[in-house]
């Protein structure tokens, strides 16, 4: 309780302190006395505004250091529904007298940016514990994703075990039980996610986030289940490929764990020379050069304005998506990042769900709606990813991210950098080239970026959006893999071997 009381009280504090920095920024810095005591009365109905509106919104319920897509939202709705109230109750109370016309809107974007701002540092700073000294490195072997079956002290135990003697090896994505009334609620922190009779819906949603589930651990006799989930249990484990257990004598013993491995790539300690990763030692020093420090700082003040200059664009956006498709307004998914370290991706929601109420799968032409096709042809859809610029997963331009099971073996030399909104790869060809192809543009980019290439990457960009995707430049694709075969000797010091580069460009 004392903790929620500090968070509300800095909130007050930094929404007081945009009042009064909006009014300096109307009036050039020029504000006399006089005019700071008129504005009093609007900057007491201002906090008295914010505290209902802090409320509402939940936001001193959030831990700063974990802060995400959801809490920025939150904060963009109080600062829009502060503000609104602002103004009514000083029109009321005096007209709003001393305030001039374009204060309100300065006010909104000093406080969306204000409260933003402090919660993104808090995330950044603590991100900075963990990372210091980190170096990026290939696709880390990472977890077996797995859902629990039954909410019963078995369940209970089996989680404990996980957490305790597999973590990092074995990751819950959630449980689902036997109560369909008990779905959205926590059990030592996972989520349910349904009942074991939706099991085929929810595995397709999870892989549409970029979440494939490769076993599923039932915590309940095989007698308490319903005929309908043994059924649904059995076809998902023959049409899904998921391996279904039913958990009695061993609870994630070691052997089991040491087992886990993620269905789609080996460990790396245990890839042979052949699936090395491609050109790391080489790519990894240019990784290093000042330049992309430079982006960094030009990333967060870019993202920074955008979001601020934009606000009102993401609040229509959010509305028209609610109306067209419903909630929820962001989809993500999981996808390797700067040094394969994985990371949700976030878009405005541009379908509805790929399975109906019976669980049978919904056409992809059937799913888009007119706003999530305008949204689509206008990449208005990436707007949120100016989010996850700004706490440091991506950057503006470099490597689109992409699914991992589109990430090509022996090419993730190119997550030695942060991913980027937009890329050269995006703007040679884009959704017409190949992976292969992608990844050989995506490591010229990273090789040879300046600002003269950055400067490319925006203006074509920006004529992208303008004018669609253009074919492919089979131009750049050459010269990417030409670029790619020359450096060949430096990439097998990194870790690489020649037979990498044949197989990608074979496949390409």
């Amino acid at each position: 309780m004392r903790h929620r009381l500090v968070l509300s009280v800095v909130d007050l504090g930094l929404i007081g302190l945009a009042t009064l920095c909006a009014q300096l920024l109307r009036d050039s810095f020029e504000t006399r006395p006089e005019q700071v005591v008129a504005l009093l009365p609007y900057l007491g109905l201002t906090l008295a505004a914010a505290i209902p509106s802090l409320a509402v919104f939940k936001l001193n319920h959030g831990i700063w250091r974990f802060s995400g897509m959801a809490d920025y939202l939150s904060v963009l709705g109080a600062a829009i529904l502060i503000v609104a109230s602002a103004v009514g109750l000083g029109f009321l109370v005096n007209r709003l007298e001393g305030v001039a016309r374009s204060l309100p809107v300065i006010q909104a974007c000093l406080i969306l940016f204000g409260l933003v701002g402090v919660r993104v540092v808090a995330r950044l700073r603590h991100a900075g514990r963990g990372r210091a000294g980190l170096q990026p490195v290939p696709i880390p072997a990472g977890p077996e994703n797995i859902l629990v079956v039954g909410i019963n002290p078995i369940s209970e135990l089996y989680l404990r075990s996980v957490a305790e003697y597999a973590a990092g090896r074995v990751r819950v994505v959630g449980l689902l039980a036997r109560k369909e009334s008990q779905t959205g609620r926590l059990v030592q922190r996972y989520r349910i996610l349904g009942s074991p009779e939706q099991i085929a819906s929810i595995l397709g949603d999870l892989q549409v986030h970029g979440v494939p589930i490769s076993r599923v651990v039932v915590t309940l006799p095989f007698d308490k289940l319903s005929l309908e989930a043994r059924t649904a249990l059995q076809e998902a484990e023959e049409n899904s490929g998921v391996k279904v257990e039913f958990f009695a004598e061993h609870i994630c013993s070691a052997e089991r764990a040491k087992r886990a491995a993620p269905p789609t790539m080996p460990p790396a300690s245990t890839q042979n020379a052949d699936a090395a990763p491609a050109g790391l030692g080489q790519l990894e020093m240019l990784a290093r050069r000042p330049y992309w420090r430079a982006k960094r700082v030009f990333d967060v003040a870019a993202a920074t304005c955008a979001i601020v200059i934009s606000a009102p664009l993401l609040l229509v956006m959010a509305v028209l998506v609610v109306i067209e498709a419903g909630p929820p307004v962001i989809f993500w998914q999981q996808r390797p990042g700067f040094g394969g370290r994985p990371f949700r991706l976030f878009k405005f929601r541009s379908m509805a769900r790929p399975y109906d109420v019976n669980g049978r799968r919904i056409a992809d032409t059937d799913r888009v709606s007119a706003v999530g096709r305008f949204l689509r042809r206008s990449r208005l859809d990436e707007l949120p990813q100016l989010f996850n610029v700004l706490i440091g997963e991506m950057s503006l331009i470099g490597p689109r991210p992409l699914l991992l099971a589109d990430q090509f073996q022996g090419l993730d030399a190119r997550l030695v950098v942060r991913p980027g909104m937009t890329g050269w790869a995006q703007i040679k060809g884009g959704r017409e080239l190949s992976a292969p192809d992608k990844a050989a543009l995506d490591i010229w980019y990273i090789r040879n970026a300046c600002l003269r290439v950055d400067l490319q990457i925006l203006i074509g960009t920006v004529r992208l959006v303008l004018f669609g995707e253009r074919t492919a430049d089979r131009d750049a694709i050459v010269e990417a893999w030409r670029e790619l075969r020359s450096n060949a000797a430096d990439d097998r010091a990194g870790g690489a071997s020649a037979p990498v580069w044949a197989q990608a460009q074979s496949s390409a």
